[in-house]
């Protein structure tokens, strides 16, 4: 996989995102109705637009996972779900850890998979919410990682 930092958040890339968004959330935020998808979707493009650092990962010139990040910390990973188990995660972690120094992440609770690839990476979790931060039902994790 090719990972770059992307600078020009084109109309073309940004739909291309949310996309990949879009397919991951429904393969592993199964506690999230048609209908929540939808409405979270709409601030996809605001986010990946705002975000400091945006990281595309591509393999044969096909955006298949992003990654942004805020400071020392993972604002959003996602991975196309064809592409899930590959090593891509870790790829781009490990990148956000070198580039980064990367010690934070937040997870929903009821994304066991997330939960556990972060506890993989090194992340534990420090605290717990039991609303999201849009004040939803779905409890949150927040993680930190030892520097190394």
């Amino acid at each position: 996989m090719i990972i770059t930092e992307i600078k020009d958040r084109n109309e073309k890339l940004v739909a291309e995102l949310v996309d990949v968004w879009e397919r991951s959330v429904k393969a592993t935020h199964l506690f999230l109705s048609e209908a929540e998808i939808a409405q979270i979707k709409t601030y996809v493009p605001q986010a990946l637009g705002g975000v400091a650092h945006l990281m595309v990962g591509e393999l044969n010139g096909k955006s298949v996972a992003f990654m942004g990040i805020e400071e020392n910390k993972i604002e959003m990973l996602f991975i196309a779900p064809e592409e899930r188990g590959k090593g891509l995660g870790r790829q781009l972690a490990e990148y956000a850890f070198a580039k980064f120094n990367v010690t934070e992440v937040c997870v929903n609770e009821q994304n066991p998979q997330a939960h556990g690839f972060y506890e993989r990476m090194g992340f534990k979790v420090y605290k717990r919410t039991p609303l999201d931060e849009q004040g939803q039902p779905y409890p949150l994790l927040y993680m930190r990682r030892e520097q190394n």
